[in-house]
């Protein structure tokens, strides 16, 4: 190759580096800003394709999309000095790129950490205001509302920020408070429970008591009507004998000695000692009694 032809194409190597350093594109979720030697030249600029000063410009670009950034969780103070754990996130984007880059230098993280200190001193404010029923449901809208537009207005002149959304995500009890709260309510069941006990068991001895009484009454009764039905049937039984005996003495009392003997008898190794001639014998000599006690 000839030396025209080696400077010709270094020459045109040289050419395409620069035209290729001297155009940038931004895309349509982007703007950008253009500094020259470090010093702002122009801002907001758009998407699309765009020129600068090759070695001497450089370009920096910022997504302007909403973004959503979870804060870390923080403890706040209700108007009753209720503590409460609360976490939360914000939804924001930026707006005013030149605004942005003069009082962050572009740094996003920079930029959440202001947001964020915001919208915890917001937090702490609106909070320290209101109940904790209002804060969990009563006004809990309205809070994030107001919150939106105080942060919104501060941020957007300050830091170029606009603050889309605030919303609270979980809104818990500290822990030490938690066991507290439980501990507490544990108590206060068993002591429910403990009455509960106390008052089954009074009606229990009532209920006891009473079943003993009418026990004891319809024992009472029941004997009462077994002495007087055994009375009569053994009245009945008087008047039985008392005509049997009538109707044939002499078999009555042969009848009752039989008896006595079967009694007197029962077990054979049972021992009497009486005197053969007593009346007690008389039909053990003669089935006719007669003879007996002479």
């Amino acid at each position: 190759m000839s030396p025209k032809a080696v400077l010709g194409l270094a020459g045109a190597l040289i050419v395409v580096l620069l035209v290729t350093s001297s155009v940038y594109i931004i895309p349509e979720t982007h703007r950008g800003v253009l500094l020259r030697f470090g010093e702002l030249v122009e801002t907001d600029i758009p998407a699309g394709i765009h020129f600068k000063v090759p070695v001497i410009d450089k370009v920096r670009q910022f997504d302007v999309r909403v973004m959503t950034n979870d804060l870390p969780t923080r403890q706040y103070l209700t108007i009753e000095k209720k503590p409460l754990d609360v976490d939360s996130y914000i939804a924001w984007r930026i707006q005013d790129v030149d605004e942005f880059y003069r009082a962050t230098g572009g740094d996003e993280l920079r930029a959440i950490s202001l947001v964020s200190s915001r919208v915890d001193n917001g937090l702490r404010d609106e909070f320290g205001i209101r109940t904790m029923h209002e804060v969990v449901s009563g006004q809990r809208d309205e809070l994030m509302e107001k919150l939106v537009n105080r942060i919104d207005n501060t941020v957007i002149d300050e830091l170029g920020v606009k603050v889309m959304d605030i919303r609270v995500k979980a809104i818990e009890l500290p822990q030490s408070v938690s066991d507290n709260v439980y501990r507490r309510m544990r108590t206060e069941r068993e002591k429910l429970a403990q009455e509960f006990r106390s008052r089954g068991k009074e009606l229990a001895e009532g209920i006891r008591a009473d079943a003993d009484r009418q026990r004891t009454v319809v024992l009472a009764e029941a004997y009462a009507k077994a002495e007087t039905t055994r009375g009569e049937g053994d009245g009945e039984a008087a008047k039985i004998y008392a005509k049997a005996y009538q109707g044939d003495e002499e078999f009555y009392r042969f009848y009752r000695s039989l008896t006595a003997y079967e009694k007197s008898f029962a077990d054979k190794s049972d021992m009497m000692v009486i005197d053969a001639k007593s009346d007690f014998m008389r039909y053990m000599e003669n089935l006719s009694g007669v003879g007996a006690g002479q």
